[in-house]
């Protein structure tokens, strides 16, 4: 038992973000088979919007006790709620409060309302027990219960033809990553005999056979690498983001991705531990670095040939999942700086989370006022939107990584980790692919505050929920550049506790 201010929190009150968030699924999906005419669009939203926003206030309070410091094992260990669960819990639940807000101005006007919130809400309760999976069939059954919802999220717009064939492709390759990475499950559970992540590490030094184990590892990183939308299992990103909702893009591209992390950060950390694993010949850092340099590359390659704004944001969240995976590629043997690289890699995706979902959601306040998806498409925004133009350039400066937000320190903190690890190459190539991003983020904020804007851009209202959400999420990004200290503390307590 933790000790927590004046309370003490026992096993399952742990939990209580999980339930809290689960509670409100279920209570939205209550309140809108009532009369699903009738339900009314404020009262099922605020619903959805106070539930997450009480969870995230949960966890924020557990963060700021202490609570994770002694982890609590629950139901056979299968769960744990430790530092690192409830680090990566808040992320995901930011990101789910800002989408939600977001999404009241969107599907207003929208049939099915009820159920796109309850669905979101579902979705998310699956990342945030992906985030406390200590098991490998839990992390499988979160892993579905988070893409199921997704999928149908995607396809949300059931009369745009986009939206449903990236529905339609989103769930066929998923089903068949989930096949590959049960299967790799099952190898693994072959070759040592247990299924829980800690047990695993222990049975190392009697693994029935090498090969099969090693194969099993494997397939649980295409498995990872597909969740995470890295190269080369990212081809499905680019298309499920362009034909989604821009709120769930940014669901997808944020908190979806913090989650897929979390499973890759305590699955490799934890169960196939680097000094057991190079003694049995399984070196999977060496993957993960092809994975890493691959995808910071062609991620950002690809987003600089886009004339699409969307799929240059889509093709930009593949690079940003490039620069996490270096806190795996760059973890070492015998190096000192292991819990700098892992926890540098946990900032980023702290601050991943408020500047790319910004930035989608300003892509979906684009979409409400019906502006194309071009770069020409915006020229003069800023002309007749000047706060959200002011709000998507602190985005763009973020996500490139210059000092005027989080961004710069949680990519400065990552690179140095990797250097101090002895992965300087790992580090230019990082450097590189940040300052080719500089191009296309530049192409946008050019064309938003300097081309002229076209004769009939009119913006015809002000979607409140929206714009809230975004700046919102601008405030927190550039607040983070003076403020940065707590984040890092944090992420690098999740990190040091993860490699104990």
């Amino acid at each position: 038992m933790a000790e927590f201010g004046v309370l003490d929190v026992t096993t399952y009150e742990a939990l209580a973000p999980l339930l809290l968030l689960a509670g409100t699924a279920l209570l939205a999906f209550v309140i809108d088979s009532i009369d699903p005419d009738s339900t009314s669009h404020e009262l099922i939203a605020g619903t959805a919007i106070g539930g997450t926003l009480l969870s995230l206030a949960f966890t924020a309070w557990y963060l700021l006790d202490g609570v994770g410091e002694t982890p609590f094992l629950l139901f056979d260990s299968a769960l744990v709620v430790d530092e690192m669960a409830l680090f990566i819990t808040f992320v995901v639940l930011s990101v789910t409060s800002l989408v939600l807000i977001g999404s009241y101005d969107y599907v207003h006007d929208m049939h099915h309302r009820g159920e796109y919130y309850s669905l979101v809400l579902l979705a998310a309760t699956g990342m945030v027990t992906m985030a406390m999976a200590n098991s490998l069939v839990t992390v499988f059954i979160a892993l579905e219960l988070a893409s199921l919802p997704s999928y149908a999220l995607v396809a949300y717009l059931k009369h745009n033809r986009g939206s449903v064939e990236a529905g339609l492709k989103y769930f066929l390759i998923g089903a068949v990553s989930s096949a590959i990475f049960l299967y790799g499950i099952s190898l693994v559970y072959a070759a040592t005999g247990s299924l829980l992540i800690p047990e695993i590490a222990g049975s190392l030094d009697n693994v029935l056979d090498e090969g099969i184990l090693g194969i099993g590892i494997l397939m649980m990183i295409g498995g990872v690498a597909y969740k995470t939308a890295s190269v080369p299992f990212h081809f499905w990103a680019p298309e499920a983001y362009e034909g989604a909702p821009a709120p769930i893009s940014a669901f997808l591209s944020s908190a979806s991705k913090a989650a897929g992390f979390v499973i890759a950060f305590r699955i490799f950390v934890d169960a196939f531990p680097i000094a057991a694993m190079v003694d049995l010949g399984i070196e999977w850092m060496i993957a993960f670095q092809v994975l890493a340099v691959v995808t910071m590359i062609l991620g950002n390659l690809a987003a600089a040939v886009q004339n699409n704004v969307k799929r240059m944001l889509a093709y930009s969240s593949i690079g940003h999942a490039g620069y996490a995976l270096i806190g795996l590629a760059a973890l070492s043997n015998t190096g000192g700086a292991n819990e700098l690289v892992l926890g540098g890699a946990l900032m980023h995706l702290f601050v991943y989370g408020f500047m790319n979902t910004g930035a989608f959601l300003f892509l979906a306040m684009t979409e409400h006022w019906e502006i194309g998806r071009t770069f020409e498409d915006f020229n003069g925004l800023a002309t007749q939107a000047p706060i959200a133009s002011v709000a998507m350039s602190v985005f763009l400066v973020n996500l490139a990584g210059l000092p005027l937000g989080g961004g710069f320190w949680s990519k400065y903190v990552l690179f140095a980790g990797a250097v101090n690890n002895g992965f300087v190459w790992l580090a230019a190539i990082g450097a590189a692919a940040s300052a080719l991003s500089l191009y296309y983020y530049a192409k946008l904020m050019k064309a938003m505050w300097l081309e002229e804007p076209a004769d009939d851009l009119s913006l015809p209202d002000t979607p409140t929920g929206l714009y809230v959400a975004i700046i919102a999420a601008a405030v927190v990004t550039v607040a983070l550049l003076a403020a940065f200290g707590p984040v890092a503390d944090t992420a690098v307590n999740a990190a040091a506790s993860l490699l104990a």
